[in-house]
């Protein structure tokens, strides 16, 4: 599950959170459908945003929605989900880069793929994603060829990059990629105005994707060796915050320009939830519903109600928890059918609903300004959002 955008399900609120696992799952039976159970391990939460941006623009006719059976990662029950041509992009693009991910950690040797059978397989493996994004991108007529080539330059342009070469340079590969990425849904969805500006969000998201990458693995590269931009071209954090911070601007201003049919979603990926992206990033976040940072005080007997980490107060004891030999019983049938890693369950002895594994995705960012991201939410019209300068710093 890789991707920059994680947003926490307490700040997407009920309706976008629905939303946004609806367009999770569809990229993953997209997946699925057309390529087999194995490619499912490919979706990411980046992937999803060009299905959300397809849905975006699309007229509302309920055609983009299917209903899905059971499936032990929603705890076995059914659910609606994006399906269509946006899906199907989204695995496309989701397949290639998975395929370039996996060729750069076997050129770097990373780990287990330093064995020489490994990294064979391996590299049949992105092999065989390659031509698989390949294939169903034409059938949504997008050309892969743009990607490929993107990582394929990729390659070079690290080989020769050095002290004093623009950071930009090294990330422009990555932003012509997902430029071509973001443009295509303008055109499944019919709004073939919408192209320029979106491919403008796109540049701008691979760029900040580029970046973020590497200032997170900034300092696990230099204890491994491997390559790193900011270290390969000397550039100071100061600076990539800044090039982090106009990327986001950017976007918010590229987004204005596009005709949405329901923008709430989109707006709420690709502008609120990329400033918290970039404050996780940088460690300049904290979250509510977290852990609290450190040489924060806890909340304890006397804490305010509702300080961001006050303790919740005791539910009172339910009186129908299973027997032990039950509970272990049901606790098996859940890790055996997944339903304890994501989505919710009920506990195995107590029954109470409990939240699985990777359901929390990120929550930085929530400490101090949930109420402003509330306000937010609440006045993003299909026009757009009302809110442009809410940010963790304002008062609505």
């Amino acid at each position: 599950m890789f991707g920059i955008v994680r947003p926490c399900r307490h700040r997407l609120g009920e309706s976008l959170k629905t939303q946004w696992m609806a367009h999770l799952c569809g990229l993953c039976l997209a997946l699925r459908k057309d390529h087999g159970q194995f490619a499912r391990v490919v979706t990411n939460y980046d992937g999803l945003l060009i299905s959300v941006l397809t849905e975006a623009q699309a007229e509302k006719d309920g055609g983009g929605r299917r209903t899905a059976g059971p499936c032990p990662l929603r705890g076995m029950r059914s659910a609606s989900v994006a399906h269509g041509e946006g899906a199907r992009l989204a695995a496309a693009v989701s397949l290639v880069l998975a395929s370039a991910k996996v060729r750069d950690h076997v050129a770097d040797k990373d780990g287990l793929l330093a064995r020489k059978p490994v990294a064979l397989a391996a590299r049949r493996v992105a092999a065989s994603w390659g031509r698989a994004g390949e294939w169903t991108g034409s059938d949504v007529g997008f050309d892969t060829a743009l990607l490929v080539d993107a990582v394929d330059r990729q390659v070079g342009i690290e080989a020769l990059a050095g002290l004093g070469t623009p950071l930009l340079t090294v990330t422009e590969p990555t932003e012509t990629a997902t430029a071509a990425a973001f443009a295509h849904t303008a055109v499944l969805a019919g709004r073939p105005d919408n192209a320029e500006p979106l491919a403008e969000a796109g540049r701008l998201f691979g760029r900040l994707a580029h970046l973020l990458d590497a200032v997170e693995d900034k300092e696990a590269d230099a204890a491994s060796g491997a390559w790193n931009p900011l270290t390969a071209t000397g550039t100071p954090l100061t600076e990539a915050r800044r090039l982090a911070d106009d990327a986001v601007h950017g976007i918010r201003l590229a987004l204005r320009e596009a005709d949405f049919t329901d923008p709430k979603l989109a707006h709420r990926l690709l502008v609120h939830e990329l400033r918290t992206s970039v404050d996780r990033a940088f460690g300049t976040a904290a979250c509510a519903h977290g852990p609290a940072p450190t040489g924060a005080m806890p909340g304890g007997p006397y804490a305010p109600p509702g300080g961001p980490w006050a303790p919740l107060p005791p539910e009172p004891p339910r009186r129908d928890r299973r027997g032990l030999l039950a509970g272990c019983a049901v606790w098996m049938g859940l890790a055996c059918t997944c339903q304890m890693c994501c989505g919710e369950f009920d506990d195995p002895w107590s029954r109470e609903r409990r939240e699985g594994l990777c359901t929390n995705t990120d929550c930085s960012g929530c400490g101090d300004c949930c109420n402003c991201c509330e306000c937010c939410g609440n006045c993003c019209g299909d026009d757009g959002c009302g809110c442009d300068g809410c940010d963790c710093g304002c008062s609505c």
